[in-house]
């Protein structure tokens, strides 16, 4: 149970520099929206973290997830320098849909009432 624990700590720590790396350090015109790192799961074995990100008024997901995937390598680095992991893991960016998925549940809540009360 202790190595579960530890690997928490670590995701939680990933998830905290990714985040601040990205909204601090990458300067990317083209990166639009709120961009907010929601959950980094990492392998055992620390070579690949999935990091699951949802995004707030974005022009273009696709275009946003494309220039993270393309600065994986400078988001690494930054990490590698901030964290001390016997392996800095290679990061796969993907959507975190769970937030969309419950604000449409919000949505449909909403519309019921309104429903109800007319």
């Amino acid at each position: 149970m202790a190595g579960n624990s530890r690997m928490n700590k670590i995701d939680e720590e990933l998830r905290k520099e990714i985040s601040s790396i990205i909204s601090t350090e990458l300067k990317n015109p083209h990166l639009t929206g709120l961009i907010s790192v929601t959950k980094v799961k990492t392998t055992p074995d620390l070579r690949f973290a999935k990091v699951y990100i949802s995004m707030i008024n974005e022009k273009s997901k696709k275009e946003n997830l494309s220039i993270l995937k393309q600065s994986s390598g400078y988001i690494r680095s930054g990490i590698a320098k901030k964290i001390n992991l016997r392996y800095t893991p290679e990061l796969i960016f993907e959507f975190d849909e769970s937030l969309e998925y419950g604000s449409r549940i919000d949505e449909i809540l909403k519309d019921i009432t309104k429903d109800i009360k007319h």
